[in-house]
């Protein structure tokens, strides 16, 4: 693995932690923060021994407290349809193959929200802070925002919190299902790798199509969503790992997946 600027890479039990290392900047994501974001994601992607990415912030203040706002400031129009921008990278993380956890260690607000929003998962600390407050620059949520966050809690839900710009607790993010848990910050690492766990022990590639067969199907009407579920399985009902998994459950012992 590479050496980053802007961002640390941690190997761990499986996991990858990557994270955003500029805490004096409340972990501000500057177009060279992205770019090496999707750098460490290229290199992970590849990487055998990790079955599951966490996004956190550096310190305990601070998930990613949103755009660079010395960058923002200078952006012109045509800046927007730039193919490594906020928007690209994001929907790179949500379609990443192996599966993604957001460890909401503080605030976690404009981009940065935007950013936990991509990930598969979001598991936020007590004291955590989540916001879209764009409106206030006069601009809009353009990473993403106005499209999952709709999608997660409800297009009511969304319309107010973005043109309020109002800024939730982590209780309340759990409670209209934004984040799916909360916990004190000093358990907060400890469940979040609860969680990649639970995953970790699954099949990975049942793992992989899982996500694939959800994001795929989620904007498309019922049949076809249920056309790409059944295309999936048939996938997996060809796998080794299939054959591993029923074996082991009929043995009554783990399974031991090859990914293949």
């Amino acid at each position: 693995m590479q050496t980053f600027q802007n961002i640390i890479v941690e190997k761990s039990n499986q996991l990858a932690y990557l994270i955003i290392n500029l805490p004096e900047q409340r972990n501000a994501l500057s177009k060279e923060t992205l770019l090496e974001i999707k750098k460490a994601l290229d290199e992970l992607k590849s990487d055998d021994q990790i079955y599951c990415i966490v996004f956190t912030g550096k310190g305990d203040k601070s998930f990613a407290a949103g755009a660079d706002i010395s960058q923002l400031k200078d952006r012109e129009p045509l800046d927007v349809f730039n193919p490594d921008g906020m928007q690209e990278t994001y929907d790179y993380i949500e379609g990443f193959e192996k599966p993604t956890i957001a460890m909401i260690n503080g605030y976690a607000l404009g981009g940065g929200c935007e950013l936990a929003m991509a990930c598969d998962i979001r598991i936020a600390s007590q004291d955590a802070k989540l916001g879209l407050p764009e409106l206030n620059l006069g601009i809009i949520p353009s990473a993403g925002g106005t499209q999952r966050l709709a999608r997660l809690i409800g297009k009511g839900k969304a319309m107010e919190l973005i043109l309020t710009g109002k800024i939730i607790s982590a209780d309340e993010a759990e409670r209209i299902g934004l984040v799916s848990e909360v916990a004190p910050a000093r358990q907060l690492k400890e469940s979040v790798e609860r969680t990649a766990h639970q995953i970790i022990s699954k099949g990975p590639l049942a793992v992989k199509f899982a996500k694939l067969a959800i994001h795929a199907g989620y904007d498309s009407d019922m049949k076809a969503g249920l056309l790409i579920e059944k295309l999936a399985q048939a996938v997996l009902f060809s796998t080794e790992d299939k054959k591993e998994g029923t074996r082991a459950f009929l043995e009554k012992r783990a399974p031991e997946f090859m990914s293949r």
